[in-house]
């Protein structure tokens, strides 16, 4: 299983972000430039894992590692990394669990006190292609939520 996780959430995203960053050094530069911008998903449970998550955060833990040294070695082709590390936000999954989950788990969130939403991680992915001085860093998305061990 601890492998199985690792080359989908970390292996994929690693060579997902090759991919990508090898397309998009063959663009012609814009403004500064740049040829284009690799935004990663980690999670909170990066750094927060909890009892019985360890491939899971290892491999987000993985992903958010990987954005510094990313972004400086593609650097020489115009190209930034940033990766978003949400909290508990509104998916298909989630929104499958009983109301009454989903609203234990919004009660976890200091501030605002409710899951995440979906419009919230895309306006921050705007925020990320339109800041160029945004590059090798990891955002936490979620409200100030530390995960609790179980």
């Amino acid at each position: 299983l601890f492998q199985r996780v690792i080359n989908i959430n970390l292996v994929g995203s690693f060579n997902l972000a090759r991919l990508a960053a090898a397309a998009m050094a063959q663009q012609p530069p814009l403004e500064d430039a740049e040829r284009g911008v690799i935004v990663n998903t980690a999670s909170v449970a990066a750094f927060d894992g909890q009892i019985g998550q360890v491939a899971y955060a290892a491999s987000k833990a993985g992903i958010a590692g990987m954005t510094l040294p990313l972004a400086r070695d593609l650097s020489r082709d115009g190209i930034r990394v940033m990766t978003i590390a949400p909290g508990i936000f509104e998916t298909p999954m989630l929104m499958g669990m009983p109301a009454e989950v989903q609203a234990a788990l919004g009660q976890m969130v200091p501030f605002p006190q409710r899951l995440g939403r979906p419009e919230e991680y895309a306006a921050l992915v705007e925020s990320i292609l339109t800041n160029r001085m945004l590059n090798g860093e990891v955002i936490r998305l979620d409200g100030a939520i530390r995960m609790q061990p179980k």
